[in-house]
């Protein structure tokens, strides 16, 4: 994920489908940086319970607090975080 130049952005209406994309493209990402361990939560998210994908996240979230070196995605999982409520 190259957001260089990128302002940030937090949207807070993503539907499911969105969260998904985003999803996905953290875990192609991820397994691109040598991440696998991270990429392996996101195995078939596009398939993931409504609860699963919440608890996938947020175990991804703490396994990202102490490597800083993957602070673009430990973003991304934020901005996705912020729209769990939007699950169906």
């Amino acid at each position: 994920m190259n957001n260089r130049y990128e302002t940030l952005r937090w949207p807070t209406n993503l539907d499911r489908s969105e969260i998904v994309r985003r999803l996905v493209q953290i875990r192609e990402t991820a397994r691109a940086n040598g991440a696998t361990d991270l990429a392996a939560r996101f195995e078939d998210v596009e398939n993931m319970p409504s609860g699963q994908l919440g608890m996938s996240i947020v175990a991804a979230m703490t396994w990202l607090q102490d490597k800083p070196e993957h602070g673009a995605i430990a973003t991304q999982l934020e901005m996705v975080a912020m729209n769990l409520k939007n699950l169906k």
